[in-house]
């Protein structure tokens, strides 16, 4: 059976949330992100005809635009609405993957015989505008990368259907920029040899993209032209992630210990990273040789940063770790978690951070996770 899956976007989230609670700032030119040195976090469309977009220097973005209104954004508010949408979804679809704060993919395979998937979706999105308030764009197709491109080009609030018979004539005379496993080097990287649509890359040897970008060329192949096999998977709400470490001989070496965290911090946040998760809650768990055992916990702003969940979870130790005793075991805990890619720490980070994070997360994907990290999260005396 032909599959028919349904990518869901919201349109602009942060600024439509934004609108939502301030009518006042309908129609302008509105930015969101905060600090001297902070990047956008995201941006309403009538910023972006003036070159504003995500991940750009604030700075940046206000030469382009002086007459912007700048927004420091509300990560409650964002996951509030977020939630809202997925739980009217949730009543409807009879599978659905929640791919980031404002990002559904649907399953609705077989639904032809009873509704007309289309039709279907069509009035599914009518009920999320009308209960939430919120545009959305979407797009139904035969796979996951067809139905994804396809809202991108629909929006802003727009919607189509893209049949089997027509995915290639839709992909084709697309830039290679549109397609999800495609960032700026590797555009770079095939504009150099004259591959700049779809159509071209769809029409290469697999075994010279694999020459040109490794393993990544056979899928980037397939989805040029038009193959994805990846199934929605049913969406289920993550409570925590968490790491501990008993000692071999308990310890007292508290730089040892704080190493140990560190090390931890920053393992933890890269699944944040790959799994699409912000935590809110940072928790520090010790057991004492005597086996007793005390946690301390403190709520942060939304983040998945390295450097902020490291020194919270650093704090907590300090105040939790109060007896002249030796430890047994260590343990760091992110809890109250939510949906959202890294573009949420844009609140808080600037743009070299951002870039730093971007590029260890990459080297961690390819060569391991071990492969890079901060000097004070390795323990050299193993």
């Amino acid at each position: 059976m032909e599959r028919a899956i349904v990518h869901m976007d919201l349109d602009t989230f942060f600024v439509s949330c934004e609108r939502l609670v301030n009518s006042e700032l309908n129609g302008l030119p509105l930015i969101i992100g905060g600090g001297d040195r902070g990047v956008v976090s995201s941006c309403s469309y009538e910023a972006r005809k003036f070159g504003v977009r995500s991940a750009m220097p604030l700075k940046m973005a206000l030469r382009l635009c002086p007459q912007a209104k700048v927004v420091k954004g509300d990560m409650e508010l964002y996951s509030k609405m977020s939630h809202t949408v997925t739980e009217v979804i949730e009543e409807s679809a009879p599978v659905m993957e929640k791919a980031s704060i404002d990002e559904f993919y649907l399953d609705l395979t077989g639904m032809d015989r009873f509704f007309g998937a289309y039709k279907w979706t069509n009035e599914l999105s009518t009920k999320i505008e009308k209960e939430t308030g919120l545009p959305i764009s979407y797009a139904l197709s035969i796979n996951k990368t067809v139905s994804k491109i396809g809202t991108g080009e629909s929006k802003p609030h727009g919607h189509r259907e893209i049949p089997s018979v027509g995915v290639h004539s839709f992909l084709n005379p697309l830039s290679i920029r549109k397609m999800p496993m495609v960032g700026n080097a590797t555009f770079q990287l095939f504009s150099r040899v004259g591959i700049r649509t779809i159509g071209t890359l769809s029409e290469m040897p697999v075994e010279v993209l694999q020459q040109m970008i490794g393993k990544n060329g056979t899928d980037l192949w397939k989805k040029a032209n038009g193959i994805d096999e990846t199934p929605v998977i049913p969406y289920s709400e993550r409570k925590s992630i968490s790491k501990e470490r008993t000692f071999s001989s308990d310890t007292m070496d508290v730089y040892e210990v704080k190493s140990i965290i560190s090390g931890m911090a920053e393992q933890l946040a890269h699944q944040l990273r790959q799994e699409k998760w912000l935590t809110s809650t940072v928790v520090i768990k010790i057991r004492y040789s005597n086996f007793d055992t005390e946690t301390k916990q403190s709520r942060v702003s939304y983040t998945s940063s390295d450097h902020t969940l490291a020194r919270v979870a650093l704090e907590l130790f300090d105040k939790v770790y109060t007896r002249r005793m030796r430890l047994r075991l260590v343990g760091l805990r992110f809890t109250d978690l939510v949906h959202g890619s890294y573009q949420m720490n844009l609140f808080e980070d600037n743009a070299e951070l951002i870039s730093l994070y971007q590029t260890m997360d990459n080297i961690k994907n390819r060569f391991g996770k071990d492969a890079v990290g901060r000097a004070v999260g390795f323990n050299f005396s193993r």
